[in-house]
């Protein structure tokens, strides 16, 4: 567990304004030691679901092995990917047939987001970039204080983006001026990475690594309120890392937040009081939602299943125990997530158990799938993007 959680804050030290290729790293610390926790082996089992690959496509060089924030993004028929040397692509859901791509030469660290007609991307370089979704076009760059890991979010005329040293900056959906920007202190030891604002009405709801939940206004960047959701406890730095890392989710009229080694949280937007928590659990990755109950992969691994209502745990599944899992993704009556060596797990909804598996890919599935209507769409580090359908028995 010791060289798990290194490698947490090896991808997560505060102020870094670039990245290096981490794969050395990466491998050293999985390497066999006495202190080490392994990942779990796969182990036979009988299937209860036929899985289907629909269509794969191999193009791009995906995270080309950094810690990135690349997801595929869906609208009107398409999903759109992005890698780190700055290749865009829009495919057909149908059939992955190609639609366009653009070369941007830019190193792209988040994205993409689409919105209406536009599609906008974060960079490692500090850069924010909107192109048209129908062409790939360019519309604007922006340049912001440093490199965008959060995803970034439109909430009426403004784009809501996160820099890593701290900064909120709103931006004009339609010329990326800048409208307002605000700072926040940040810790000197963090989880990498950052969820994207929640827009609630006029507002965006923003965790940060200090264990605060934010309310703030989209069109000015008022504080409207501020709750700590995750309390720093302990002497040492590494103690008291209260990351609220994962993008929180609003379902029903409630937020609920993950925190890493401060459980999850259910908060009212309107003032920020804290409905309940679940002090157990601890995850540097977000929430998936249904009508009623919550899915996240814990800091093990491990995936729980939680009550909207009051946190109360309904089923963990532990044979995926450090499989370095994907956010889970909500898909009928099933929970998918990916794992490090590139297999999509199905779990059933009902108690956890495994009901499926097939491989994508032979390397990492980091980023949470796409459900769209009877398809899941997936996007491995390595590039591959495949859709991905059940078949019941």
């Amino acid at each position: 567990m010791r060289r798990i959680l290194a490698l947490i804050f090896i991808l997560g030290l505060s102020g870094c304004a670039t990245l290096t290729n981490m794969s050395d790293s990466v491998g050293d610390l999985f390497k066999d030691s006495d202190n080490s926790e392994p990942p779990a082996e796969l182990t036979e089992y009988e299937s209860e679901v036929k899985l289907d690959i629909l269509w794969d496509k191999s193009d791009g060089d995906g995270t080309d092995g950094l810690a990135l924030n690349l997801v595929p993004a869906v609208a009107e028929g398409r999903v759109i990917i992005a890698d780190h040397d700055g290749l865009i692509q829009a495919r057909s859901l149908l059939d992955g047939e190609l639609f366009w791509e653009v070369e941007t030469d830019l190193p792209i660290s988040s994205g993409p987001v689409i919105d209406g007609d536009l599609l906008f991307v974060g960079t490692s370089k500090a850069d924010v970039l909107a192109l048209n979704t129908n062409t790939g076009e360019a519309v604007w760059k922006h340049r912001v204080s440093s490199e965008v890991m959060a995803l970034p979010v439109a909430v009426g005329d403004n784009l809501i983006v996160r820099s890593a040293d701290g900064f909120d900056i709103a931006l004009n959906r339609e010329d990326g001026k800048q409208v307002w920007s605000v700072e926040h202190n940040i810790p000197a030891l963090s989880v990498r990475g950052e969820g994207a604002p929640v827009a609630v009405g006029d507002m965006v709801i923003i965790g940060y690594a200090n264990g605060k939940l934010m309310a703030i206004n989209s069109a000015d960047g008022a504080n409207i309120w501020e709750t700590s959701v995750a309390i720093p406890r302990g002497r040492s730095e590494i103690d008291r890392l209260t990351d609220l890392n994962g993008t929180p989710v609003l379902n029903d009229d409630i937020i609920f937040v993950s925190s890493y080694k401060s459980g999850v949280n259910a908060v009212t937007p309107i003032d920020g009081e804290v409905i309940w928590r679940n002090e157990v659990i601890s995850s540097f990755q977000g929430l998936s939602a249904d009508y009623s109950y919550l899915y996240l992969s814990d800091s093990s691994s491990d995936v729980w299943q939680l009550d909207q209502r009051n946190g109360a745990s309904y089923w963990k599944q532990t044979d995926l125990h450090q499989r370095r899992l994907s956010m889970p993704a909500v898909y009928g009556d099933y929970v998918v997530v990916g794992d490090f060596e590139g297999y999509l797990h199905w779990l059933s909804k009902t108690d956890g158990r495994l009901l499926g598996r097939i491989e994508i890919t032979d390397e990492p599935i980091v980023a949470q799938p796409v459900v769209v209507e009877d398809t899941l769409y997936v996007y491995a580090t390595d590039g591959t993007l495949a859709a991905v359908r059940v078949l019941l028995f």
